[in-house]
C-alpha cells in the first residue's frame, strides 16, 4: 500500500512524531476521536506550497470501488439482488498544478451541486481564487454567488431550460448574456475543468481506482491518503518544473 506509506511518511515530518503502522493509520478504533481531523486536513497542509501558483480551479467528482455490497428485494421478480457500493470524490483541483484543495468524500448517489460551495469556500481560506470551471451539474444561482464571493468568476455552461432572469443574483445575469453572446471566449475558460479529470486520472492510475478496506471509516481515510498522496506527486513535480524551493526534513539515523 504505497501511499498508507507515503503518508506515515508525511506525518512524520509534519509532527515531528513517529508514524504508526498504516494499518493502525486506517482501522484505529480512535479514529474519529484522535487521528481523523488532522488526516482530513493533511492534504490542505501538501497544496499551501503552491498556492501563489494557483489561481484558477476546477470542479469534478468520481466514483471509487469498493468490497461492500447492499441488498435489495425485487417485487417485480421475486428475489433478493444485490448491487455494489461506491463512494464518490469531490474536488477542487488548480488547472495549472493539478494540487488539489478541497475534497468531500460522499456515498456515490449523492449529487454534485451541493458540494460546491463547501469546496469553494475551504479553499478560498488559502488561496487568490481567479476562476471556477465546472460542468452543468454545477449551474445553479448559489453555486455562482458563493464563487463571486470569494472573488472568483463562476465559468459554468448554462442548462437549455434557463434564462438570464437574474432572480437576485447580479452574477447570474451576467455570465448568462457572457455565456450567450461571447461563447468561444467563454469555452477558453470552461475547458479549464479538463484538468479536473486529469486528476481524477493521475489518482486512480497511480494509487489505484479501487478502495481495499472494509469498514466505512477505513474506506473514507484511505481515500483521504490517495489524494494527499497524489498532492505530495504534484508538489515534488512543482519542484523540478517551476523550480519552486521547498525545504524537506530528512530523516533521523536509526540506532541500533
Amino acid at each position: 500500500m504505497r501511499y498508507a506509506s507515503t503518508y506515515s511518511y508525511f506525518i512524520s515530518f509534519y509532527t515531528n512524531k513517529i508514524c504508526p503502522f498504516f494499518l493502525a493509520i486506517l482501522f484505529n478504533p480512535h479514529e474519529k476521536i484522535r487521528q481523523f481531523p488532522l488526516r482530513k486536513e493533511s492534504y490542505i497542509i501538501s497544496s499551501l506550497s503552491l498556492k501563489e501558483v494557483e489561481k484558477d480551479f476546477a470542479v469534478d467528482s468520481s466514483g471509487f470501488s469498493t468490497s461492500r455490497f447492499a441488498r435489495w428485494f425485487d417485487y417485480k421478480w421475486g428475489k433478493e439482488r444485490k448491487y455494489k457500493i461506491w463512494l464518490k470524490a469531490h474536488l477542487i483541483s488548480g488547472t495549472k498544478t493539478n494540487i488539489v484543495t478541497g475534497v468531500k468524500i460522499t456515498e456515490g448517489n449523492r449529487n454534485d451541486s451541493p458540494q460546491l460551495k463547501g469546496l469553494v469556500k475551504k479553499t478560498a481560506e488559502n488561496f487568490n481564487i481567479s476562476e471556477v470551471s465546472g460542468d452543468k451539474a454545477y449551474c445553479g444561482k448559489e453555486n455562482f454567488k458563493v464563487i463571486a464571493k470569494c472573488g472568483g468568476i463562476p465559468f459554468i455552461p448554462f442548462k437549455k431550460n434557463v434564462t438570464g432572469k437574474r432572480g437576485g443574483s447580479d452574477i447570474w445575469k451576467k455570465m448568462y448574456h457572457f455565456f450567450m453572446y461571447n461563447q468561444m471566449e467563454f469555452l477558453e475558460h470552461y475547458h479549464k475543468r479538463s484538468n479536473s479529470e486529469t486528476v481524477f486520472h493521475m489518482i486512480k492510475t497511480k494509487f489505484s481506482g479501487e478502495i481495499k478496506s472494509k469498514k466505512q471509516t477505513a474506506q473514507v481515510n484511505e481515500l483521504l491518503i490517495k489524494v494527499l498522496c497524489h498532492n505530495i506527486c504534484c508538489v515534488i513535480q512543482e519542484v523540478c518544473e517551476l523550480g519552486i524551493k521547498a525545504k524537506f526534513k530528512l530523516e533521523e539515523p536509526i540506532r541500533i
